[in-house]
């Protein structure tokens, strides 16, 4: 159930109701630090970690890296801020393989946080017009149970992330796909998977995204869109603003949750907070909308944090998979609505 490709551009220049930007700035105005091109063109380096390492020696000044068309399987992490990794379009896309269950070179396991193919541990970094993949095969895994541990990330946005932005980039996965601390504006992107897709506790504002939930072969519930792990002193945590909310083809009707709150290592003081805000949904979302998520207390005593529990709202919802308001799936009125300005939910920094 994608989006056509006239729809998509209509749908992205639509009004920009919440005033963020639809797209960043294509380019920098200063030439490129660092061109990555695998064929050795001369004045390019071979790799995106070649370049990162460059970015490392800058000292913190502005750093920009273009990315040529191609598959770059690697597995990077930014360190150095103000950090641009630019593409030039989907066709240029990173792409790796790990699970949090699989081993790494030294025998250890990966571990969710370490399976990403990219992570950002830096802040002020921006990232445009890439896709950023996570290739291990979930679907296979479900019938081996192989690896041992399915969560696969493909981008990571650590503690030490803060004011990261993504225009117009492609993130791909199933399991575990998108993990956001920090400050994170997200513009124009296609966000894909299944389980717990897009998690964190982070205050992250995705402004007309398209969210999509992944076929998985025989299971009644397809997945969960959102898994916010929002401090309880932080007012806003995933914030969906005028997206459209697809599914591919195959994905069952009533099969797929808006999301569920994750009280990452029974931490108390977690309460999730997502908010759905004048969203397209397709007809594989569920009438109730949330739904509850297991956790162990300090006492370690095994429960679940229900959704009435945790800071999950919509507003103006519509399609086939808006549901009315019901006792699990709270509507904000218009004035609340209107307190989620970009300048709010990012905690003063605008993008």
């Amino acid at each position: 159930m994608g989006v056509h490709a006239l729809d998509r551009r209509r749908f992205i220049a639509g009004g920009a109701a919440l005033g963020v930007a639809s797209r960043v700035a294509a380019r920098p105005s200063r030439p490129w630090d660092a061109i990555v091109d695998p064929t050795g063109r001369p004045g390019t380096v071979p790799t995106l970690t070649a370049a990162l390492q460059l970015a490392e020696k800058a000292a913190g000044r502005p750093f920009a890296i273009r990315l040529e068309p191609g598959v770059f399987a690697e597995k990077c992490v930014v360190r150095a801020p103000n950090v641009t990794i630019e593409g030039r379009g989907p066709q240029t896309a990173l792409s790796f393989g790990a699970a949090a269950g699989l081993s790494r070179p030294d025998g250890g396991k990966w571990g969710t946080g370490g399976s990403a193919t990219l992570t950002i541990e830096a802040p002020g970094v921006a990232l445009r017009n890439l896709t950023i993949r996570n290739s291990f095969d979930f679907l296979q895994d479900r019938v081996t149970h192989a690896s041992g541990g399915a969560q696969a990330v493909a981008l990571s946005l650590g503690r030490a992330a803060d004011r990261t932005r993504v225009d117009s980039c492609v993130i791909e996965g199933f399991q575990d796909t998108l993990y956001v601390q920090g400050r994170a504006l997200f513009t124009a992107c296609r966000i894909s998977g299944c389980v717990d897709f897009i998690f964190g506790g982070a205050a992250a504002l995705f402004d007309r995204c398209e969210i999509v939930t992944r076929l998985v072969p025989g299971a009644e519930i397809q997945g969960y869109l959102s898994a916010p792990s929002t401090p309880v002193d932080q007012p806003y945590g995933l914030v969906f603003a005028d997206c459209r909310i697809a599914r591919e083809t195959g994905v069952p009707d009533a099969s797929t949750y808006l999301g569920r709150p994750w009280r990452a290592g029974g931490n108390m003081r977690l309460v999730g907070a997502s908010a759905f805000l004048r969203c397209w949904m397709d007809a594989h979302i569920r009438a109730e909308g949330w739904t509850s998520m297991g956790f162990t207390d300090p006492e370690g005593q095994k429960r679940q944090f229900q959704p009435a529990d945790a800071r999950l709202f919509e507003f103006a919802s519509r399609g086939p998979g808006a549901g009315p308001a019901a006792i699990g799936r709270r509507l904000l009125t218009a004035d609340q609505a209107a307190a989620f300005t970009p300048r709010a939910v990012l905690g003063g920094w605008h993008g």
